[in-house]
Order: structure tokens, then sequence, then C-alpha cells
């Protein structure tokens, strides 16, 4: 097996593609701003909605939102176009899973799909007093799903690392 962290959960680790969702929504009215494009909160309400999506097959369990990494919005979206969410748990930690959610928008007259936006979600699965449980490990397969892997890894110490720079920030103010 690649390089992987092991640890003792008891639990039987799952392969990324047990955690694969595809979830499509149509672009209504009220989904939009008076130009008619897809409002950016709304896109990111959906975001979240695919990315537990993955983390609930993953843990087989509740989870909740503990982060979104930034979010760009490449190309603009519009009433009436699919709005077509990949998602995959890309690394699981001890009680947190990072999920990847690859976001395309489809022209269903022309059948044209343009990359809208890629977002990674870190997801707390809890039972349903809201405690945090242990989830299984992630066995990447591919190399694709084993460089996610690793980038997940570096994104987390990177979350890690400003979440301490911000608590000495706030400590040295008060």
């Amino acid at each position: 097996m690649r390089d992987m962290e092991h640890r003792e959960s008891g639990l039987p680790a799952r392969k990324v593609r047990e955690s694969q969702s595809e979830m499509i929504e149509i672009v209504l009215p009220n989904d939009a701003n008076p130009l008619g494009a897809l409002l950016g909160g709304r896109l990111m309400h959906w975001i979240d909605i695919a990315g537990a999506l993955a983390a609930h097959r993953h843990s087989r369990s509740y989870v909740v939102t503990a982060s979104i990494d930034h979010l760009d919005f490449l190309v603009p979206v519009h009433v009436g176009d699919l709005v077509i969410f990949q998602s995959s748990v890309n690394r699981a930690f001890n009680t947190s899973m990072e999920t990847g959610v690859k976001v395309s928008v489809e022209s269903y007259v022309t059948g044209e799909r343009r990359h809208v936006s890629t977002a990674y979600l870190t997801f707390v699965a809890v039972d349903r007093h809201g405690r945090h449980r242990t989830v299984p490990q992630v066995i990447p397969e591919t190399d694709e799903e084993q460089r996610r892997f690793e980038d997940a890894g570096r994104r987390r110490d990177a979350r890690r690392t400003e979440m301490e720079r911000k608590r000495k920030a706030r400590a040295g103010r008060q």
C-alpha cells in the first residue's frame, strides 16, 4: 500500500470511489441575481451539500462542516444552466475528512461543459448527540487520488498553521 497514515480505529479503510457522489441542480430564477447569474451564496450552499454527501458515504455518519477553503468562481452560471457537482473524500484524519468538490456548468441546449470551481471542505463526523466519531481511513487507488490525498495533508497543515497564527494574534490583543 502507498505511504499512508495507519491508526488503530477498528474501522475498515474505504476506497475513494466508495465516497464518490454526483449532484445536479438546475439554476432557476430564484437562484439568480437581477442579471440572471447564479448567486455565489447559492453555489456555496450546493457545494456544502455535495461535499457532505461524500463525507456521509465515507463515514456512514452524520457530518458537520468545519471549514471550506478558498473559493474562486471561474465562469458565470446563468438561469437555465445545469450545475454538476462531483465530490469524493480526499483524505480522512481521526474524526475529520477533507472532501473535494468539482463544479461544472453544462448548457443543456449545446451540451457544452465548463469548469466553474473546485472547493475543499473539511467535515467532522458526529453522532446524534454531536460527539465526534472516528472515521475510516481513505485508500487512494489511482495516481490522481494519491495526489489529492497528499495535497489534503498539506492543506490541513496550512489550515492548522493559520489557526495558530490567529490564536496568537488574538491572545496578543487581550
